[in-house]
């Protein structure tokens, strides 16, 4: 109890020496920049990074690619941090527009993470997005109040956590017998948020980011004019909205949807300025006008190549290692026969098709297809489901884990050998599994998973049910 009592005293001398040194140096802020730097809770962020941070790293060193460079822009994410929290200590507390103008450098970091996982899906796709995403968690440093809009800070967290944990399972799901280095990298990850930051957030900053009393505003004065600069415009005159002003206005010509109104409620005949459509006019009496359709024009159409806007189709095999299937439109008979379980299936922007994979494949992904039927037999690792709609999606063999995420309507229809799959879903509606029946000709079971979901608070922690719909 002793030794905990005089090294928070030891703390406040330390502190009240810093200010001093401030305000002898002409320093208009209540920590110096140097004062700030040495701060225990800023050197507890540093031990946090050297601490977590660096099996991240090692990991990402190993695998290298884009997962070392989303792991580079991760770490620049928590430096900046770091120089935030140091500059807080020396700002006032900003207003509404003042945080964002703070925030600024943290938001550019977070949307350069993001940028990562546009475009077309990458191989590291979860890799990006779990890292991406669990950078919403530094957004903690915004809590201004009960009143901000925002959960306190440990709760904010772990929240944003939960957001990047659904694509840092799959990476562990994918990579357990793979390579240790991809698992290594998803563990180190989630520990440098979970205990890590919010572990740090909770011994300093249980209650948001500590302003300063005295320091300088957050917003900068606006600067003065250098001399022989043209000055600024003057303001607008006050007879902007006078009696004068309004009447020149009336006096010029309206356009637009104003010459509409200023028509209509001028008095005249609505039909005054209309033309009078002759018989001749109409299109049932012009010879020019048929309304058949020429052979040649129907021929053209119909023998017009079924390329999409993105590219032209293919059906391939890349490296020996993963089938690509892209940009096939009213396809019904595409067929993968020649594959092996170290293969994986990448299927995109298909539409109106369906896909028939014959024999056991490592990996199988959909994305951003529109009624798309996919059959397969057997797979080793995962099917996943993204950004599409209206797919099917049917397993004649095994199949250990299916995802399914951003996706409005899918019908999964499940073999024997299938019933024990995990099936996860996100941001996903109208998903119904079908199940073979318990007679060998049976009908089969149709079965709708919930998207809407009841959370109770109880017990110290929320306890979450599915809604269930009864008919009267």
């Amino acid at each position: 109890m002793e030794e905990k009592l005089i090294a928070r005293l030891e703390s406040a001398v330390a502190r009240l020496e810093s200010l001093s040194t401030g305000f002898g140096s002409g320093g208009s802020s209540g920590f110096g920049e140097e004062a700030a730097s040495s701060d225990p809770s800023i050197l507890a962020f540093d031990d946090l990074i050297r601490q977590y941070f660096g099996r991240v790293s090692s990991a990402a060193e190993k695998i290298g690619g884009q997962v070392l460079e989303v792991t580079n822009v991760v770490q620049e994410a928590f430096n900046v941090q770091k120089e935030l929290l140091i500059k807080a200590k020396q700002t006032q507390k900003p207003d509404l527009a003042g945080l964002a103008e703070f925030l600024k450098p943290l938001n550019e970091v977070i949307i350069k993470a993001n940028a990562l996982t546009e475009g077309r899906r990458s191989d590291f796709f979860n890799h990006l997005k779990s890292a991406g995403d669990s950078l919403s968690a530094l957004a903690w440093i915004a809590f201004t109040g009960k009143d901000c809009g925002m959960s306190m800070p440990i709760a904010h967290v772990e929240e944003s956590w939960q957001m990047a944990e659904f694509y840092n399972n799959k990476i562990l799901v994918e990579y357990k017998s793979k390579d240790p280095n991809h698992v290594e990298w998803a563990k180190a990850v989630k520990e440098l948020y979970l205990p890590g930051l919010r572990d740090y957030v909770k011994s300093h900053y249980p209650l948001g980011p500590v302003w300063s009393a005295t320091g300088k505003p957050a917003t900068a004065p606006p600067k003065a004019p250098t001399p022989g600069a043209p000055a600024p415009p003057p303001p607008p005159p006050a007879s902007l909205f006078s009696s004068e002003s309004s009447q020149a206005s009336s006096s010029r010509p309206k356009e637009g949807m104003a010459a509409v109104f200023q028509e209509i409620g001028s008095g005249k005949p609505v039909t005054a300025g209309l033309r009078k459509v002759t018989a001749d006019m109409k299109t049932k009496n012009r010879a020019d006008r048929t309304g058949v359709v020429g052979a040649g024009e129907k021929e053209g159409r119909s023998n017009s190549p079924s390329f999409s806007k993105a590219g032209p189709p293919k059906l391939e095999l890349q490296m020996g290692r993963k089938w690509v299937v892209e940009n096939q439109i009213g396809k019904k008979q595409l067929v993968i026969d020649d594959c092996d379980a170290k293969q994986s299936v990448y299927v995109f922007g298909c539409k109106d098709s369906v896909l028939q994979i014959q024999g056991k494949v490592n990996n199988i992904t959909i994305d951003k297809c529109t009624k798309m039927g996919v059959v397969f037999t057997d797979v080793v690792a995962a099917c996943e489901i993204v950004n599409c709609n209206g797919v099917e999606v049917q397993c004649q063999g095994s199949a250990p884990t299916i995802s399914v995420d951003n996706t409005g309507g899918c019908q999964l229809y499940l073999s024997k050998e299938s019933l024990e799959a995990s099936i996860t879903t996100a941001k996903s509606s109208e998903i119904n599994v079908l199940v073979p029946g318990a007679e060998p000709n049976g009908d089969w079971g149709e079965h709708a998973l919930p998207q809407q979901f009841i959370h109770v608070f109880k017990d110290g922690h929320f306890e979450t049910t599915p809604v269930s719909h009864s008919g009267g």
